[in-house]
C-alpha cells in the first residue's frame, strides 16, 4: 500500500473508528505515529495503544475512548500536510479551539502538545489539531 501521508491516514482511521463506535482501531506502526499517540494518551483523548503483530507487519492497536457513549475526540484534523508544511514560532501559535483543544507539534525536542511547547518556549511544525 502506497501512502503519501501516513500521519493523515492514522488520523482518519481514528476518526472513522470513533464515528463507527469501535472499541479499537489498527494503524500502521512508525516512530512518528507512536509519538503522536503518546501525546493523545497523555492528554486523555485515547485510552491506550500498543504494538501488535498482524500477519507480517507491526501495527499499533489504538483503544478509543468514549464518555457517556460519545466519542472523546469530536474533531481531529491534519494541519501541516506534505504539500504545505506549516511551521509556527511559539509567539504565533494560537490555542486550539479557543483553548479547549490541543495542537500537536513536532519540535527539535520531540513531538509534544502546544501547552508543553509553550512551557519549554519552543516552536515547530504543527502536525494536527484535536478537539
Amino acid at each position: 500500500m502506497n501512502l503519501n501521508d501516513p500521519l493523515g491516514d492514522m488520523l482518519t482511521r481514528i476518526r472513522n473508528g470513533q464515528s463507527a463506535r469501535k472499541a479499537t482501531t489498527d494503524v500502521t506502526c512508525s516512530k512518528m505515529h507512536e509519538a503522536v499517540l503518546a501525546v493523545l494518551k497523555q492528554e486523555g483523548y485515547i485510552a491506550d495503544y500498543k504494538r501488535i503483530k498482524r500477519d507480517k507487519f507491526d501495527m499499533l492497536e489504538v483503544r478509543l475512548r468514549y464518555h457517556n457513549d460519545q466519542p472523546v475526540i469530536r474533531n481531529i484534523g491534519r494541519i501541516s500536510k506534505p504539500g504545505r508544511r506549516v511551521y509556527s514560532s511559539i509567539a504565533d501559535l494560537t490555542p486550539a479551539s479557543n483553548g479547549l483543544g490541543v495542537k500537536i507539534l513536532s519540535t527539535s525536542h520531540g513531538v509534544m502538545s502546544d501547552a508543553k511547547a509553550r512551557s519549554v518556549n519552543i516552536g515547530g511544525e504543527v502536525l494536527c489539531e484535536v478537539f
